[in-house]
């Protein structure tokens, strides 16, 4: 019999002393070998939270989404596990749908699963349109350029530990999670998406509760994926889709997102 997968969890909280303990406890018990907590510089008391909820906290002053998230996995180097969930710390996500994500990995059918808010159930005002006209059009950058099917580019996801370092992630700031999308088909890592849940957060978005936020954050994003695709061209074939699947299989339209551009 094969050994239980070791699964840890990366959080990168910033002012989040609110909800990352909620997020600590709704997480299954005994499905993590370890909880990260990034502390990315947080003015309040989110590390001591998160300490007093079980969680390992590690600190990065740079601020950054990016930046707390390699953080975490620096943190994870001594020890490797087999596969790393992301979550946010703000209780958006339900951490009790992390079974859900690993699910794919575990069985051996991906080696990247997004958790798509497109076609799960999203609390009314979770995402702003501005939001989710900005996801539209990443993702269906991503299916044009690189024959890709994605709805979202969520941030709760799981990802093989040992494929996710091959990626050699860069990005320290919103580009973060399309890097980790685009170097995956680069890669050839077979993806999947499972619908989530994604309710309104606890406090105020750092990212998409401004118009300007959402604008800085949509134009990283497409500037990564437009850097990317300069630097490395199309694809000579297209990424394997996550076993089970097939490449030409449709994902459910979300009802509030246009048809066209």
């Amino acid at each position: 019999m094969s050994p239980p997968a070791r699964i840890d969890a990366i959080i990168p909280a910033l002012d989040e002393a609110s909800s990352v303990g909620l997020v600590l406890d709704a997480l299954p018990r005994g499905l993590l070998r370890r909880v990260v907590v990034v502390d990315n510089g947080s003015a309040d008391a989110t590390a001591d939270v998160a300490s007093a909820h079980g969680a390992t906290v590690v600190r990065e002053p740079r601020r950054g989404y990016g930046a707390a998230c390699l953080k975490g996995i620096e943190a994870l180097d001594a020890d490797p596990p087999d596969v790393v969930l992301f979550l946010d710390a703000d209780l958006s996500d339900d951490p009790s749908e992390a079974p859900e994500l690993i699910r794919p990995i575990l069985e051996g059918r991906a080696d990247l699963v997004i958790g798509s808010r497109v076609t799960g159930r999203r609390e009314r005002g979770a995402m702003t349109p501005h939001a989710r006209f900005g996801n539209w059009l990443a993702t269906r950058l991503l299916r044009v350029l690189y024959r890709v099917r994605y709805t979202d580019l969520g941030p709760f996801r799981a990802i093989r530990f040992d494929a996710l370092k091959r990626l050699g992630m860069k990005d320290r700031d919103f580009g973060w999670t399309v890097e980790m999308q685009v170097k995956a088909a680069r890669h050839g890592l077979r993806h999947d998406e499972v619908p989530v849940r994604y309710r309104r957060r606890v406090g105020r978005s750092k990212i998409s509760g401004t118009v300007l936020g959402s604008l800085r954050a949509g134009a990283k994003i497409i500037g990564t994926i437009g850097a990317d695709y300069l630097r490395g061209g199309p694809l000579r074939r297209a990424p394997a889709p996550a076993r089970g699947t097939r490449a030409g299989d449709r994902v459910p339209r979300d009802p509030e997102r246009p048809e066209r551009p």
